[in-house]
């Protein structure tokens, strides 16, 4: 459909070149092919920096709302799965982590809830390299005696207190 269209736009061009009072005739058929062509690339889901004309702008657009409703129901129709039961299992704390998130057993997401709400609360988390967490006398006693830990090596070291 479109591909036979071409060629006259092309043969147009070639006589505007020649005929000064065509050259109005041939924008109007570029710009036509041009929109013809940003349409085509948004339903093929290529992203179209430059459309030609303001139609296509418009059809542009209701398509990429449409889109965006299509995976929004999408997403709402996958979040419906349930949650790992070994995250969800009580697990009980040693002595010494009990000193910082209690002494009632715990699943593994709350103990990490627990120990961030008590690093933030004392303020333990290095200013410079938010990653590392400065010890006080309590964690460095869960930390195993160390004064500085990465953020993920705090999960790690956690893990050894809890049974």
């Amino acid at each position: 459909m479109a591909t036979a269209k071409k060629p006259a736009a092309k043969k147009a061009a070639k006589k505007a070149v020649k005929k000064p009072a065509a050259k109005k005739a041939v924008k109007k058929v570029v710009k036509k092919v041009a929109a013809k062509k940003a349409v085509k690339k948004v339903v093929k889901k290529v992203a179209a920096k430059k459309p030609a004309a303001k139609k296509a702008v418009k059809k542009v657009a209701v398509k990429k709302v449409a889109a965006k409703k299509v995976a929004k129901k999408a997403t709402k129709a996958k979040s419906t799965r349930k949650p790992n039961a070994a995250f969800m299992k009580p697990l009980n704390v040693s002595a010494v982590l009990a000193e910082v998130v209690g002494s009632n057993p715990l699943p593994r997401t709350e103990v990490t809830k627990k120990v961030w709400d008590y690093i933030k609360k004392h303020k333990l988390q290095d200013s410079v390299n938010r990653r590392n967490i400065n010890a006080d006398d309590k964690l460095k006693a869960v930390f195993g005696g160390k004064k500085t830990v990465s953020m993920f090596e705090m999960t790690k070291l956690i893990s050894a207190h809890l049974k």
